[in-house]
């Protein structure tokens, strides 16, 4: 029963009624857990009990996805058996009985129309257009064995980010903030940037709460303008008058929570207060031109401007500021081939230039500041793209189909091995040969890392259990080849 005798008593008892509802079924108290005085109790536990390799090691993490699916066969896996056969008819079995998005009859194959090269110390191999790479290449975990099981761009893409390919699911940084927390309370836990013509294919749900509280939602700064709409004081207005009035708003939602026990109120509670503060926060965070020109330079980014380097200079400012989750979404990476935007020809490189020294700059950085010890790094697509021309309605551009099969990411950071390749594909870059990743495999192994169990990680909703990985362990593992 709610104590407050000057309300009705069936709000006090529909109060009683609500809180244990509430205690039930919300969310809070994980992370409650993580961040409050469990953990300590926690972290006591595992001085006598071992740690699993590689949990925990990573405290905050950085997601550089190139939405439209990159064509890893033109970026970091040569294949010198496609090149010799480009332009001839693929295998019958890559179409018999498949079902593809836009290919249509026995296509031809596609070698790689840029050159390669080998860099770093175990001599890996990446195309000519990426001339920075190296700076980077021995601090990576490559994996080439991905795989999933959308080969729609907006299935794929909430799949990888959200768990599901309908809408609705709770994102990755969502499922982050709910286990452990925020780790500055002036700054949004989440963070998202986008850059490219377009928003990625899955939209806003791809960082977004879905069943979880709303709080945990990925907030969305612009590299151009204002970071975030309205944060900055009205003109004429200081930061004293707005005061009173935030404080009655308090009171307002918290007469609703004492009423109600909605954890949506104290979301909205908590989004309140976190806006005042960010606007002290915000605009200093998002400012580059408070960087030393060289530093500017290095990342070739432009102050004003929206941009990948731009994102990638605010992404390093965001982590030095204990951002646990920054997200990046670069839009353009799908290379169909049906016109100049998206061919392998003029599309390309551009978007290569776009990504190459924003990535290598803010890499060097990441481990010159000792950031890249506590922060997991990944980097990539939805899934990958075909081994064959597309060529569709007769296009004579060079481009590639979608491939849910096999494809490239790579990861970096803390608890990940440096320098490595993990995974392999037939020589034709069509089939995994050698130790398959699923996608809720990567999901698994990103939560193991920040100290997340993902079997265990669940929030009820509708009558379930609901996890990132989803409802059956026989579809998650670890993928303990890449940890350190």
């Amino acid at each position: 029963m709610i104590d407050r005798p000057d309300l009705p008593r069936e709000i006090r008892d529909a109060g009683l009624l609500e809180r244990r509802r509430f205690l039930q079924q919300c969310g809070f108290g994980l992370g409650a857990l993580f961040s409050g005085g469990a953990s300590k109790s926690l972290a006591r536990a595992s001085t006598v009990t071992p740690r699993p390799r590689g949990f925990g090691a990573a405290k905050k993490v950085l997601y550089l996805h190139m939405s439209g699916g990159p064509p890893g066969l033109d970026l970091f896996d040569w294949k010198p058996k496609l090149k010799e056969l480009d332009q001839t008819l693929c295998p019958e079995e890559f179409v018999e009985g498949k079902r593809l998005a836009f290919i249509k009859g026995r296509p031809v194959l596609l070698g790689p129309p840029h050159g390669f090269r080998q860099v770093g110390k175990n001599g890996s191999w990446v195309t000519e257009l990426m001339p920075h790479y190296e700076r980077y290449v021995d601090d990576i975990c490559m994996v080439h064995s991905m795989h999933t099981d959308q080969f729609n761009h907006a299935p794929a893409e909430l799949l990888l980010h959200t768990g599901t390919q309908v809408f609705g699911g709770a994102s990755m940084g969502a499922w982050s903030l709910y286990g452990l927390g925020s780790m500055n309370e002036d700054l949004p836990g989440f963070v998202v940037m986008l850059s490219g013509e377009s928003d990625p294919t899955g939209g806003k749900s791809l960082w977004g709460s879905g069943f979880l509280p709303s709080h945990l939602q990925g907030t969305l700064m612009r590299s151009k303008g204002e970071p975030i709409l309205y944060v900055n004081d009205p003109k004429g207005m200081g930061r004293a008058p707005p005061r009173a009035p935030r404080a009655a708003l308090g009171a307002l939602n918290q007469l609703e929570f004492e009423r109600t026990g909605s954890p949506e109120t104290l979301s909205r509670l908590e989004q309140y207060e976190l806006a005042f503060r960010m606007q002290a926060a915000v605009p200093e965070a998002m400012d580059i031109t408070r960087e030393p020109e060289e530093a500017i330079a290095a990342y070739g980014a432009k102050p004003g401007e929206k941009s990948f380097a731009n994102n990638c200079l605010l992404a390093r400012r965001l982590l030095e500021r204990d951002v646990r989750f920054v997200q990046l979404y670069d839009w353009g990476w799908d290379i169909h081939g049906t016109f100049d935007g998206d061919d392998l020809i003029g599309s390309f490189p551009k978007k290569c230039r776009d990504i190459d020294q924003p990535i290598a700059a803010l890499m060097e950085d990441l481990k010159r500041t000792g950031l890249l010890d506590e922060t997991l790094v990944v980097w990539g697509g939805e899934f990958g793209r075909t081994p064959m021309n597309e060529a569709r309605n007769g296009s004579k551009k060079l481009g590639r189909d979608h491939h849910p099969d096999c494809f490239t990411m790579w990861l970096s950071g803390a608890g990940v091995k440096h320098g490595f390749h993990y995974g392999a594909t037939d020589e034709l870059g069509y089939s995994i040969t050698e130790n398959p990743v699923s996608v809720r495999d990567l999901q698994a192994t990103i939560l193991h890392l920040i100290g997340l169990d993902p079997y265990q990680l669940k929030y009820p909703h509708l009558g379930l259990n609901q996890r990132l990985i989803g409802p059956d362990d026989r579809v998650a593992h670890l993928c303990e080849g890449v940890l350190a």
